[in-house]
């Protein structure tokens, strides 16, 4: 049995449905279109433009249905209004144990670890962070445990500039609707992620900052060593302790593997895990990241700091250097 909808194209990419679907598409998910043939179009836009099209339905069948889906940006958010739409439903994810749950077979080598749970953090947004996903992982057993994701709304930029930054970076992935909609000040993002680690006992400001058995995971040292005290320079708040160390994934596979890797891409590819989502989209890069994260705590690494910052040190860019590399290959 087969789904069939017929949506309005005033708007390729609508409010709620906003997120690229796979490249690797099956031959029966959609009717392909002859004007959706330009080059300068992906294949996952392509994909979801034809979806879209009113001259011929999409089609989603039994076994299309069945396959990934991506995650709804609303949903990520607390935001999503459409739990009781069908055809939303079908098209979106609102679920990242579909993605991250572990079997039981890839628990044989896991070792026990000196912290309680992994924050996975992919930050994106090179003039002022525009995104701020995190995923929470249990140490002890690679479950999924919750996740906190904000799309950020600059703090310095005009609107127009804004505009213009935003289309550059989520245009082209169809989800700068969803941005608009949802972005909130950095600070204000602090806010609910303090709130949100509070929830799960992961921080308590009280007891000088820092995290309570748990550690964030990067894929580099970018995001927690420069990016960070970057925007909160701008938003001219203080850096929080618990930004002060972290995990680069990079420096634990380099020394676990004995091999180099460039990115997050290089570790999925050489472990032959498939990309899911879409490439510098933060809650898919996040997401990408933990899985290489549980498929190296399956095969059997131990995590550890990497990298801390002086406490005493100005918080302004060049001043925040890496204090110690704590991890030795």
């Amino acid at each position: 049995m087969a789904l069939v909808a017929r949506v309005s194209t005033r708007r390729v990419f609508s409010r709620h449905l906003h997120s690229p679907f796979p490249s690797r598409l099956s031959p029966h998910a959609f009717i392909p279109l002859p004007s959706l043939s330009s080059p300068r179009l992906s294949a996952r836009n392509r994909a979801v433009a034809a979806c879209l099209s009113s001259s011929a339905p999409a089609v989603i069948d039994a076994h299309t249905a069945g396959r990934w889906k991506p995650m709804c940006l609303y949903h990520t958010q607390g935001k999503c209004t459409k739990m009781d739409d069908a055809l939303h439903l079908a098209k979106f994810s609102h679920d990242f144990m579909v993605d991250l749950k572990a079997t039981t077979g890839s628990l044989n080598k896991l070792r026990p670890q000196n912290l309680d749970y992994l924050l996975v953090l992919d930050l994106e947004g090179r003039v002022e962070i525009l995104e701020f996903p995190v995923l929470m992982i249990d140490a002890k057993n690679m479950d999924f445990i919750d996740s906190f994701h904000r799309f950020v709304r600059p703090a310095v930029m005009s609107e127009q500039r804004i505009k213009e930054y935003i289309e550059g970076k989520y245009g082209k992935l169809g989800v700068d609707r969803v941005w608009h909609d949802t972005a909130i000040p950095f600070k204000d993002v602090l806010h609910e992620f303090e709130l949100w680690m509070k929830k799960h006992h992961l921080w308590v400001k009280e007891q000088g900052g820092l995290l309570n058995r748990a550690a964030f995971v990067t894929c580099g040292n970018w995001d927690l060593k420069t990016k960070i005290p970057e925007q909160c320079k701008v938003s001219k708040i203080k850096t929080p302790p618990y930004f002060m160390e972290w995990i680069n994934l990079k420096d634990i596979y380099l020394n676990f593997y004995k091999r180099r890797a460039t990115g997050m891409m290089t570790m999925m590819r050489e472990l032959e895990i498939p990309m899911l989502g879409s490439h510098h989209l933060g809650i898919d890069d996040t997401k990408n990241i933990a899985r290489v994260l549980q498929r190296m705590l399956a095969d059997g690494v131990i995590l550890q700091i990497t990298a801390k910052r002086s406490s005493s040190a100005p918080a302004c860019k060049n001043s925040y250097l890496l204090l110690s590399e704590l991890f030795m290959v």
